[in-house]
């Protein structure tokens, strides 16, 4: 069967693969120049910017990809484990997070005596949740509720603690503020408040803390590399700078589609896009959902990145979290009101500290991104230079020492360059929020109800956003494939 996929970001690439695998005649179409999707990387003047991830979270599912095909992740790139993992820089603290399970409880227990204890049985709990929800649940397509119709589906309900919070969670284990902080910083990308995401989102903690951070040398990049070169090892043929314009359909199939007026054959389509755009190649009724329906999703937040060159080091780990502000009203600006923040948190990524390779030699390579609300657009050139002020002047007092004056390359990401780059549904950089009521079922399908040839993958589809769900996401739909096609090979009676 010849099956399209539309975007080569990684739940198209993991698509792409497992189709590949099954012995489909599979294309990639990619609306820019190179694979990635949003995992994309650019070269400037002797750097290597990765433009999207930068952690390298549950390496286990990432393995798990490579595993199915045969190979390991050595054979494509060297795996180097963070340590700290992360620093938190807090308005009169700095918490380096360490590596070892040990001195993470001895630091915890220095902060707040008897939180040793505390932590262990918070990881054991969200070990259960990360093996349950992420190696488990995470899996199913989430098209019918009989896939959670099991014998042990409510005992498994209330060990995932659905019905809790991440604020009342961490809260009940751990007084500090400072430690709340830290527990709760793993959720602050899932596009709400803790007291509104679920408590099952702990695996993330267990995913932080006890299978750690980890860098691939050379780059985030090493991942789409590595899946690109298993593509075409597989025989995936790639066709970038093709912008799908329309899809064709007829009778309930899509029968091509459309680039420049031309009709590509296609017997099946997947779309690894951004699920809002992807659903408006099609005409109006063949949609799953109108704009209503999507006027009332609550997005995670988007972001504004600026990439930075400096000639000479700088005092950083890593991974740095710069929470020297009110936590509480940033977030709120999130997820409440959807406003600027006036004194935004922003984390810092310094590859160049780990890789020499990234950074001309003595210089650092630096990411720094600002989260914001989805949907913002007026004044965003005007506000960014003030963002960037702002976030330099605070990094120069923590690090105590000068930056701007050596600032030699610098390029600024914004909403409107993930609306042009990605089209991107309300400049969205992280998808759906990770509510309740967006989680699985809530969540958009990834099968057309209307068009029976067609189904979706990536970070507004199920499981979700983040790496790992991607290749996840990938693997699902591939699987789904299978499935119809099993059904459209039987013989009728």
């Amino acid at each position: 069967m010849n099956v399209s996929v539309i975007g080569s970001g990684i739940s198209g690439l993991a698509a792409a693969c497992y189709l590949a695998k099954q012995g489909h005649t599979v294309s990639v179409f990619e609306k820019n120049s190179t694979a990635g999707g949003r995992a994309r990387q650019f070269r400037e003047e002797g750097f290597v910017f990765d433009m999207g991830p930068s952690w390298y979270w549950m390496p286990d599912i990432i393995a798990s990809f490579f595993q199915d095909f045969g190979h390991e992740v050595s054979d494509y790139y060297e795996l180097q484990r963070l340590d700290p993992s992360y620093t938190i820089i807090f308005d009169d603290m700095e918490l380096p997070v360490p590596a070892d399970m040990t001195e993470l409880e001895n630091l915890f227990e220095s902060i707040e005596p008897g939180s040793k204890q505390k932590l262990r049985q918070f990881m054991q709990n969200a070990a259960v949740k990360y093996e349950m929800g992420l190696k488990k649940y995470a899996t199913f397509p989430s098209l019918s509720v009989m896939e959670y119709v099991q014998p042990d589906i409510f005992k498994a309900l209330m060990r995932l603690d659905l019905l809790s919070n991440m604020d009342t969670h961490v809260n009940k284990y751990f007084k500090n503020p400072y430690l709340q902080k830290l527990m709760k910083f793993p959720v602050l990308f899932l596009g709400a408040m803790p007291d509104k995401i679920p408590a099952m989102y702990s695996l993330m903690n267990y995913a932080d803390a006890s299978l750690g951070t980890w860098y691939p040398k050379g780059g985030m990049y090493n991942i789409i590399e590595a899946q690109y070169k298993l593509a075409k090892e597989l025989g995936v043929s790639f066709y970038f700078d093709h912008d799908i314009n329309e899809l064709h359909v007829e009778e309930r199939h899509v029968k091509g589609l459309k680039v420049n007026n031309k009709i590509i054959h296609s017997d099946f389509v997947i779309a690894s896009g951004d699920y809002h755009y992807m659903e408006q190649l099609l005409p109006a009724h063949l949609r799953n959902y109108n704009e209503a329906y999507w006027s009332k999703r609550q997005m995670a937040p988007t972001c504004l990145i600026f990439y930075l060159g400096i000639n000479k080091k700088l005092p950083l780990t890593h991974h740095t979290l710069f929470f020297d502000s009110d936590f509480n009203a940033h977030a709120r600006s999130l997820y409440d009101k959807e406003e600027w923040p006036k004194e935004p948190m922003f984390y810092v990524c310094a590859p160049s500290v780990t890789d020499p390779s990234v950074a001309p030699e003595g210089h650092e390579n630096l990411f720094v991104l600002i989260p914001l609300a989805s949907g913002l657009e007026e004044g965003i050139e005007e506000i960014a230079s003030f963002y960037f002020e702002n976030v330099i002047r605070r990094m120069e007092t923590r690090l105590q020492t000068d930056i701007m004056s050596h600032i030699c390359y610098q390029k600024k990401y914004s909403i409107k360059d993930f609306k042009d780059d990605y089209h991107a549904f309300k400049g969205n950089a992280y998808g759906l929020a990770n509510t309740l009521g967006q989680t699985a079922f809530g969540k958009p399908s990834l099968k057309n109800r209307k068009v029976d040839n067609m189904l979706y993958c990536g970070q507004l589809s199920v499981p979700g956003p983040g790496v790992p769900p991607a290749l996840l996401s990938g693997k699902i739909v591939a699987d789904q494939v299978a499935r119809y096609l099993s059904k459209t090979s039987s013989p009728k009676i």
